[in-house]
């Protein structure tokens, strides 16, 4: 059974940095994809990163585009998202997420949580002004 497990949120200042970690046990698709989203405070879920196993292919939101950056452990089966110049807004709860495949557009696989098949239980990111 495949489970997610998010780590390293914490509550940082405006312009830190953090990084935070998704371990992922039983996930073997070769051809999958895994990725970052976001739900802040009241809002709904949106993506932040997304990289596909097959040839590590990245893509980011407008909004963390330059700042966060997607990457992979593969030794470990984990993943990481480095989040630099953090700002309040940035302030969410984070979730890892995981498709058995992936493959085409990644803005148009960011855009569309219900097609990932498995989620982490999230961790918090807090930035303080």
């Amino acid at each position: 059974q495949v489970q997610l497990a998010e780590s390293g949120g914490s509550s940082v200042q405006t312009g830190g940095s953090l990084r935070i970690a998704c371990e992922a046990s039983s996930f073997t698709y070769s051809n999958g994809a895994m990725a970052w989203f976001r739900q802040p405070p009241g809002k709904k879920r949106e993506g932040v990163a997304i990289l596909l196993f097959n040839g590590n292919r990245v893509a980011y939101s407008d909004s963390v585009k330059g700042r966060f950056t997607i990457s992979r452990d593969s030794t470990k089966n984990t993943l990481y998202l480095q989040m630099n110049s953090l700002a309040p807004e940035d302030t969410a709860m984070y979730y890892c997420a995981a498709r058995e495949s992936g493959a085409g557009d990644l803005a148009f696989l960011l855009s569309r949580p219900d097609t990932f098949h498995h989620w982490g239980q999230g961790t918090q990111v807090t930035v303080s002004s």
